[in-house]
């Protein structure tokens, strides 16, 4: 069955009804739909601001509202035992339009004010309120017919730590993501809905999605389809219903009966409630409610229990709430979820009945990478059964301390209880989601146009045999259940304490995923080089974040030259002339007439020739010096020793001695200077190649004399930056747990970081054998990495970009192995991807366009990744048969591993790289690690030669 919102909801497009008929007479405490609440707001704060955008000055009503949020904020602010708004406003700021993240949130500050401030801890000054539609314009965007762009010339700004800014900017701050309160019981309802419409940024709802949200008929039917998510037996009776809505057939929870007059259906409906009151569906149910169904109704009180014995009672209730109805709108009758018996052992060996108690969890779920619908927090509410339980009017409190109330406190549960109420409000947005992506762009309100967060309200009820406590839905809301998390969260701030996830965190995350997407959508990038097969996913990418790339490489038949805007053939092996190419090539651009936004490149081999080519076509990048000196790991370390610094510690402290290799007489000098055991390995290598643990001078001569024998070229190794030549260094070998840092820095600053770690190689080799993400160290040690990596990266001037640093620490700290000027490899990017929604590809192409990467300040995982490598010289049997690409992928793509691929083909040779990385994700670093172990033993992929759990002995 398919809802159709345009013809569910014809009153979007016309005023909504003044008055609600259940909320006359509330109008002192309430104000009207046109007027603000005259209740008073305890605190006291400062009066004399300046809450007028002189580019649209407002009166009378208006003004009111607006002056009623800011003082709503500040009370929020003064409850939450931060400081006052500071008034910035007499001096603009300039906005910098397309080049900054602005996620602008219109609506009252209580309702979004957890929002607000996760926002300004991820994302400092990113964040905005507006507290009135005046202080928003919405114009027409070039190029994009019947879309617009908002622009917002005054707000209050968050920052970390709860400060606030009322600010104008001159000229305006062009929006990147809108969140706007809709409803028509929202403050500024229609005025909001009016701007949310057609917008060409990305919002998280629209009148039109609201619309179904809010609906209760209209979310029960959806939920009750293949029985989704347990809802309460419902019936309905609708007084014409749209066509997509006049369905006669029961379902196991749900009857709709449509009505074609509201006069004389007395005998209709009396029948109808007999017959459904009768119903087994509604199972130990000793009441029902009598409520409307609707849009206009959301929010309304107009709602009455009864009991099921008393049908005459109940029809009398449908009848007096059917004179009422609008076409289109409906009258439910509906099982009250029976309450939770509580029973205490007041003395040893007896057990006092105490009052049973209804349980109402309030669940928010947010919308996360790759259209995953994750439950970010959950609180309850507790009350006698007799009145029901309604948002702001019972007291939250959290899951453990309501069920412990009711007497259920053994830990596993509530653990059951709590995954209970996860899958079911995971599903309930998932349902939500699959049906928004089959309606048309105007059907949702827009291009942009999607649910991302929602609140979804459960009773917790006894079901089944041996009555145990399990979720059945109730309604949903847009923001309801983001202000009763919010709340409870705090009052824990306020006594030392944070939740492992703030229920605005990953919607925070995904405003600014969204965000970063629009503007990079439709920028022009130059990529030099195109890689290998374990880059293929660039091209992906860059399709789906709208990026037009052009593309120069060597290979004329390389697959992606068919997957880019413009392709340019062109040289770029010999890096001995790399200065000489960057001239040719930017005349080449400058011909072509390319308006180019940034130039980058994700392979190793074209990192110094990009960055000279930056510098001639004057668009953002390193010096070329700075990556030439990054390129050479010998010269890395050498600078990083003399670098002093005026500020400890200083880069230096990380660097590890070594010698450059390039004529046999460099090896004896070398093995002399560097303490041995030592590391050797290609100058300008990757992938591990080459690389060997010596133990003394004679093994130093055999290895450098076998390198420059079997590698002198590209050819003999594609890939590897044998481009560069074939030089060496011998290193001093570093003990201590192998770890990778990916750092994005900006202007010098750094902005992101994450920490994985690596398992024991196989010596003498290096190549890697497992790894780990987050990492298992204390917040101390992974601090201690995430600054030496910042400080190596800055010591050697990388200021702009994307950079893996790989470290070793030691017991006196860590130590520099290399630093990768771009991106990380083989499963990186897909880890970090997928743990904390940040995707560095799109990172490093927005530091290359000038603009600051929208990553989250305090980034958090939402599980662990143990991943193991497999290589042809150890898996080629397994690989061939029980861990073929195909048995792989099949196993990805039912979830139970995360497959990336290095090779395409199964060849075997003595310099090989990984072929693949498998991994298993699981809730703690133990349960991935024996997820992955079983599924190595089961697969052939542990082996006596390839012992699995000594390679992830580490990770305990």
């Amino acid at each position: 069955m398919k809802l159709s919102l345009d013809q569910l909801c014809p009153e979007l497009t016309r005023p909504v009804a003044s008055k609600d008929p259940e909320e006359e007479g509330d109008g002192e405490q309430h104000g009207g739909p046109e007027l603000p609440p005259t209740g008073p707001l305890l605190g006291s704060w400062r009066q004399d601001v300046n809450l007028t955008c002189k580019s649209s000055p407002e009166e009378g009503t208006a003004r009111a509202w607006t002056t009623f949020y800011y003082n709503l904020l500040q009370s929020c602010l003064q409850q939450a035992g931060l400081p006052e708004t500071v008034d910035r406003s007499p001096e603009p700021r300039p906005g910098c339009p397309g080049v900054e993240v602005t996620m602008c949130v219109l609506g009252s500050p209580s309702s979004f004010f957890s929002v607000l401030l996760e926002g300004g801890t991820q994302s400092p000054g990113n964040m905005l309120l507006c507290l009135s539609p005046s202080w928003l314009t919405k114009v027409p965007m070039a190029g994009k017919p019947g879309q617009s762009a908002l622009l917002v010339s005054k707000a209050v700004t968050f920052l970390p730590g709860g400060l606030t800014f009322l600010e104008e900017f001159a000229p305006p701050r062009r929006v990147t993501y809108f969140l706007g309160e809709l409803g028509p019981r929202a403050g500024r309802g229609r005025e909001v809905a009016e701007l949310s419409r057609d917008l060409g940024c990305p919002t998280g709802s629209s009148p039109e999605l609201a619309c179904l949200l809010e609906d209760r008929l209209l979310t029960r039917q959806l939920l009750a389809q293949g029985d989704k998510v347990a809802v309460p037996a419902t019936l309905a009776l609708t007084y014409k219903p749209p066509q997509q809505l006049q369905v006669q057939a029961w379902t196991q929870n749900l009857r709709q009966v449509e009505l074609s007059d509201k006069e004389g259906q007395e005998g209709l409906v009396e029948e109808e409630v007999e017959a459904f009151l009768r119903l087994g569906a509604l199972g130990d149910a000793h009441q029902v409610a009598v409520k409307p169904s609707g849009w206009r109704w959301r929010g309304s009180q107009a709602m009455s229990l009864h009991l099921r014995s008393e049908p005459g009672t109940v029809a009398r209730a449908v009848l007096a709430l059917l004179e009422k109805l609008e076409e289109g709108e409906s009258v439910l009758v509906e099982a009250m979820c029976p309450p939770a018996q509580i029973r205490q052992p007041d003395a040893p060996g007896s057990l006092t009945p105490h009052p049973e108690m209804a349980i109402r969890a309030c669940a928010v779920v947010c919308r996360t990478q790759g259209d995953r619908p994750v439950m970010s927090q959950v609180v309850c509410s507790v009350g006698r059964p007799e009145q029901p339980l309604r948002h702001q009017v019972a007291l939250t409190q959290s899951l453990d301390t309501a069920l412990a109330a009711c007497g259920l406190s053994e830990p596993t549960t509530v653990e059951v209880l709590r995954h209970r109420v996860r899958e079911a409000a995971e599903a309930t947005l998932g349902a939500v989601m699959e049906y928004e992506a089959s309606l048309s762009p105007e059907q949702r309100g827009g291009r942009q146009a999607q649910t991302d967060v929602l609140g979804v309200d459960l009773a917790l009820t006894p079901m089944g045999p041996g009555g145990a406590l399990s979720p059945v839905l109730l309604e949903l809301n847009s923001c309801l259940c983001l202000e009763a998390c919010g709340l409870l969260e705090g009052q824990w701030a306020r006594r030392g304490r944070r939740s492992q996830w703030a229920a605005a965190g990953p919607l925070v995350e995904t405003m600014l995923r969204r965000s970063a997407r629009h503007l990079m959508e439709g920028k022009h990038l130059l990529v030099v080089g195109a890689g290998g097969y374990s880059k293929k996913f660039v091209w992906e990418a860059a399709r789906d974040y709208g990026l037009k790339l052009h593309l120069v490489e060597s290979d004329p038949n390389h697959f992606a030259s068919q997957l880019v805007q413009t392709f340019i053939h062109f040289d770029v092996t010999e890096h001995r002339r790399d200065e000489e190419n960057a001239r040719h090539l930017a005349d080449v651009v400058r011909a072509r007439g390319l308006q180019l936004d940034g130039c980058l490149s994700y392979w190793d081999d074209c990192l110094v020739l990009t960055a000279l080519l930056c510098k001639e076509l004057g668009l953002r990048g390193c010096p070329p010096a700075a990556m030439s000196l990054a390129k050479q790991k010998s010269q890395t370390q050498s600078h990083l020793l003399g670098c002093g610094s005026p500020r400890w510690p200083s880069p230096s402290l990380y660097a590890v001695p070594c010698c450059p290799l390039e004529v046999p007489e460099d090896v004896e000098r070398a093995a002399r200077l560097v303490p041995l055991p030592g590391v050797m390995k290609l100058e300008f290598g990757a992938g591990a190649v080459g690389v060997r643990l010596v133990e003394n001078a004679s093994q130093c001569r055999a290895h450098f004399a076998k390198i420059s024998q079997d590698l002198q070229g590209e050819a003999d190794h594609p890939g590897i930056g044998l481009g560069w030549g074939n030089a060496m260094l011998l290193m001093e070998f570093v003990a201590g747990t192998e770890h990778d840092v990916d750092v994005v820095i900006f202007s010098g600053r750094l902005l992101g970081a994450f920490v994985s770690d690596n398992g024991p190689t196989r010596l003498p080799g290096f190549t890697e054998t497992a790894a780990c993400m987050p990492t298992g160290l204390s917040p101390e040690r992974e601090a201690q990495l995430i600054q030496a990596a910042y400080q190596c990266c800055l010591g050697c001037g990388l200021l702009d970009g994307v950079f893996n640093v790989e470290m070793k620490l030691t017991a006196s700290g860590p130590r520099l192995i290399e630093i990768n000027p771009r991106m990380g490899g083989f499963y990186l990017r897909d880890w970090i991807q997928e743990l904390y929604g940040v995707d560095l590809l799109l990172a490093a192409a927005m530091v290359a366009c000038g603009i600051p990467p929208a990553l989250p300040a305090q980034p958090r995982a939402r599980a662990h990744l143990v991943g193991v490598m497999c290589v042809v010289s150890q898996h080629l049997q397994a690989l061939s048969s029980t861990a073929s690409r195909e048995a792989l992928q099949a196993l990805h793509e039912r979830g139970l591993i995360r497959l990336n691929l290095l090779e395409e083909e199964l060849v075997p040779g003595e310099y090989e790289e990984p072929y693949c990385s498998v991994a298993c994700a699981g809730s703690s670093p133990t349960e991935a690690r024996q997820r992955l172990l079983g599924l190595c033993q089961g697969l052939g992929i542990d082996s006596p030669n390839y012992p699995v759990a000594h390679f992830l002995s580490h990770f305990k």
